[in-house]
């Protein structure tokens, strides 16, 4: 019998420009969102319990800091490290209380001042690096797998703060701004690896601005859904049948 090997370490499958403008545009548009929230609405309960909105915009602004320095993103892998238990886990507990006294204004200004060095901290990733692993591996529908520091850069650390920005959304009722250009590439860029996890033929059609259609294979089921309820899907985020219970990480 031949030995088993394990999968390589899986890589991000965008073109690095359009990686790192959507990085850049992504984090705008969560700052814009902040900018709209209210007083009683950074305290409306999130479909990420325990968090509240400004609970989750804590994580958002640590996960930001980590990337915009190295020194940081030591200190927070070493922190989340000696916490033990799930490191992503205990990475967003580090960085949800490094902010707990911040109000939202504080909140406000620390992600204006911190997303453009985070854009360009992402930016300026040699590719040396970006092919190495992260040390830490990762459970996606029951499987430890591994990453390429280029798909943490290029493909969860958007992902991120796309979806969080969709849960805001979600728990107060402000409207989140949806445009192919930008969130119609991370969806396609979604539903891309989420055909490649499961590896069912099957055609997809998705709703809504950030939709669109897409065949695998021949033969297999079509589905409609709206754009986001099939991110919220295979995220986890809301029940799934069928082919949709295969995660996507975000």
């Amino acid at each position: 019998m031949a030995p088993q090997t394990s999968p390589p370490p899986r890589v991000s499958r965008l073109d690095r420009r359009t990686a790192m403008r959507l990085a850049a545009n992504e984090y705008q548009r969560v700052g814009e969102m902040f900018e709209e929230l209210t007083s009683a609405q950074w305290d409306a309960p999130t479909s990420c319990p325990p968090w509240d909105v400004r609970q989750m915009a804590r994580d958002l602004l640590g996960m930001a800091e980590m990337a915009a320095s190295l020194l940081e993103q030591r200190r927070q892998i070493h922190g989340a490290a000696r916490r033990g238990g799930v490191f992503i886990d205990a990475l967003c507990a580090l960085q949800v209380e490094k902010h707990a006294a911040d109000s939202p204004v504080e909140l406000r200004h620390a992600w204006a001042r911190t997303s453009p060095r985070a854009a360009r901290g992402r930016r300026r990733i040699p590719p040396f690096v970006r092919g190495r692993s992260v040390p830490q591996t990762q459970l996606v529908n029951g499987v430890e797998e591994t990453w390429t520091i280029g798909y943490l850069t290029e493909a969860i650390l958007t992902r991120d703060p796309w979806m969080h920005r969709l849960d805001i959304a979600a728990a107060t009722g402000v409207k989140p701004k949806h445009t192919a250009e930008h969130d119609g590439l991370i969806v396609d860029h979604l539903v891309q690896e989420w055909a490649a996890r499961h590896r069912q033929p099957i055609t997809l059609h998705l709703g809504g601005p950030a939709g669109g259609s897409w065949t695998f294979g021949s033969g297999g089921e079509v589905l409609d859904l709206d754009a986001i309820e099939f991110c919220r899907q295979i995220s986890g985020r809301s029940p799934a049948l069928g082919l949709t219970r295969t995660q996507v990480p975000f």
